[in-house]
């Protein structure tokens, strides 16, 4: 699904117009952005919590040539799944 087609299933979902959805979905895009850069866990019971990590800087491999490369610390984000959408999943 693309950003597009989400847009178009909230709009539709929750009656509102497209350019409404879009706000609705960029605001909380941005809010757990927001939170993640500062380290918080951003928690959703029953769908998942989005988890910012921080990987500490290393040695990797270059499978092409398989020379060693330095690889810089760095930050990402993790989602664990909640219950209820494994549940949906699998259910």
């Amino acid at each position: 699904m693309t950003k597009a087609e989400l847009v178009a299933a909230i709009a539709d979902k929750a009656g509102l117009s497209r350019d409404q959805a879009k706000k609705a979905l960029d605001a909380f895009t941005d809010s757990v952005v927001g939170a993640l850069k500062k380290g918080e866990d951003v928690r959703l019971v029953g769908f998942g919590t989005f988890l910012p990590v921080t990987r500490a800087a290393g040695m990797a491999r270059n499978p092409r040539t398989g020379q060693s490369v330095a690889r810089p610390a760095s930050k990402t984000a993790r989602f664990r799944v909640g219950e209820g959408l494994k549940g949906s999943l699998n259910g």
